[in-house]
């Protein structure tokens, strides 16, 4: 294949959170991808819980490693060079180039004071990526328009304008006032920064396309922007949620013939993409609930991850959860806990130097012989792993802060054995275990070992998981193709210059 002409930089960019921005992103990595172009994501700055293990075994938002897999590359940390994970209210837990540097209140982050040192190493994350791939799809966080925030932005404007990025502005047209926003949000820019913008999309239409026709016009008349197209919203394409947010649209309740497994909905859930395997597996009804009564129903309960383990396990221990989660064990029903999950399934959680909360000790579900101790510093690791004695080897990876170790007089019983023989979680039985690594439950062995003591239940066949993301990417860059201008869109990039 000749080498491809070198394209200007573009930026998906908001006039709101929850735009759409990250699934647009991960569309135009796999469009590029499709045309022959050697594309990379790039977004400076992500709030998010849901991250990522990157192979060098450091840390990143998670929409960033699907917009990596979608344009068929290692995720790594120029793509997200800044990660603020939230661990309270106000206090976010800030991650630099894949590492944790300390826990700040919002107020402390957006100073001017040691902004310029971050905006270097954001810029010069974006320098090296720009060097290797072909273009880089940058995101945007939020609104491009956050006027209160204009000195201090690392991730909008003020990025698009040290990459020479081409940005094109996303609305959705679903949650309403998609006139008011588009056009507030470009009026809001300064004369220099509203040079950027090249381009309109109207996002998550619902009916008739034809419709909006008049409206195109006028927003191209009141701003003096093109409108690239019209995405009509959608319902059967898959990919995975940036926030979880989302969670709060999936089903809440047990269902009649299929294998129910309840998903506990922690306050600080993190890394909730550990069960879309599942929540695909035509086997399975997946649904997430603090709903005591839900959980009881359940089959299969998961404890899922979370930035604040001791503050959940207290609020599972405050509304009944906690004891419904052990009523249901000894009814029959399998418990699995991932990273915090396997830490709140344990005997006790201890932090005594307050890294994580006020809280120095809890003591947990006691369904594993085990005691967790918080930690400063973080494993963040990609891992190769057999599970129990199966041959097959299986991948995930690790983020987490802690060791858990097993209680005085409990025999060691590891789950898993990791590449460099060192071991992982702790095994009771086929319904009893818990585990760090993250992805453990998007490996076919393990998902048809705890779904084996419900055989009787069972009828379709197992899910190849990789082949359905594979084909999402490509059904939701079919999508965009077919409700974008793709045409305009090189031409912005300099591909017909």
């Amino acid at each position: 294949m000749s080498e491809k002409k070198k394209l200007h930089p573009v930026m998906f960019a908001g006039t709101g959170s929850d735009v759409g921005k990250s699934v647009i992103a991960a569309a135009f990595c796999r469009i590029f991808l499709q045309d022959g172009y050697h594309p990379a994501p790039f977004k400076a700055q992500n709030m998010s819980l849901n991250s990522y293990a990157t192979p060098g075994g450091l840390e990143i938002g998670r929409a960033q490693a699907v917009q990596a897999e979608a344009a068929g590359i290692p995720c790594e940390t120029d793509m997200n060079p800044l990660l603020l994970k939230p661990s309270g209210e106000k206090i976010c837990q800030v991650v630099l180039n894949g590492q944790p540097t300390g826990n700040q209140s919002a107020y402390e982050y957006f100073r001017k004071e040691g902004r310029e040192e971050l905006r270097k190493e954001v810029n010069k994350a974006f320098d090296r990526l720009q060097q290797r791939f072909n273009p880089i799809v940058m995101e945007g966080a939020g609104s491009i328009s956050e006027i209160n925030l204009r000195d201090v932005d690392l991730v909008n404007m003020p990025m698009a304008m040290h990459a020479k990025a081409n940005v094109i502005l996303v609305a959705d047209i679903d949650r309403g006032g998609v006139f008011a926003s588009v056009y507030g949000s470009v009026m809001l820019l300064t004369e220099a920064e509203r040079k950027y913008i090249k381009g309109i999309l109207i996002n998550k239409f619902r009916g008739d396309v034809r419709l909006f026709e008049p409206g195109v016009k006028k927003l191209e008349e009141l701003c003096g922007i093109p409108v690239l197209g019209v995405i009509p919203y959608y319902k059967d394409i898959h990919i995975e949620e940036e926030d979880s947010v989302a969670l709060q649209t999936k089903n809440m309740q047990a269902t009649h013939g299929k294998v129910n497994i309840a998903v506990v909905l922690l306050r600080h859930v993190s890394n909730f993409t550990d069960f879309n395997l599942l929540e695909r597996d035509p086997r399975v009804h997946l649904y997430y609930t603090n709903n005591t009564e839900e959980i009881e129903k359940a089959d299969i309960v998961l404890i899922p991850g979370s930035k604040s383990t001791l503050s959940d396990l207290y609020e599972l221990r405050k509304n009944g959860v906690a004891q419904s989660i052990v009523k249901a064990h000894k009814a029959g029903a399998t418990v699995i806990g991932i990273c915090g999950g396997y830490q709140i399934m344990g005997q006790e959680v201890c932090d005594p130097t307050h890294i994580e909360s006020n809280i120095a000790r809890l003591p947990g579900l006691g369904l594993l012989p085990v005691s967790t101790q918080i930690e400063g510093e973080k494993r963040t690791k990609q891992v190769t792993f057999k599970f129990l004695d199966f041959d097959e080897a299986c991948e995930g990876y690790e983020i987490h802060m802690g060791t858990t170790v097993p209680v005085k007089g409990a025999v060691p019983s590891a789950l898993n054995t990791l590449e460099d023989k060192t071991t992982d979680g702790y095994y009771i039985h086929s319904k009893c275990f818990g585990s760090y690594i993250h992805g453990i439950l998007d490996n076919q062995v393990v998902i048809d070992y705890i779904l084996a003591p419900y055989a009787g239940k069972l009828s379709d066949k197992p899910f190849d998981y990789k082949a359905f993301k594979e084909e999402q990417y490509d059904k939701l860059a079919n999508h965009i193709r077919n409700h974008v201008n793709m045409d305009s869109v090189y031409k912005i990039m300099g591909a017909y210059d």
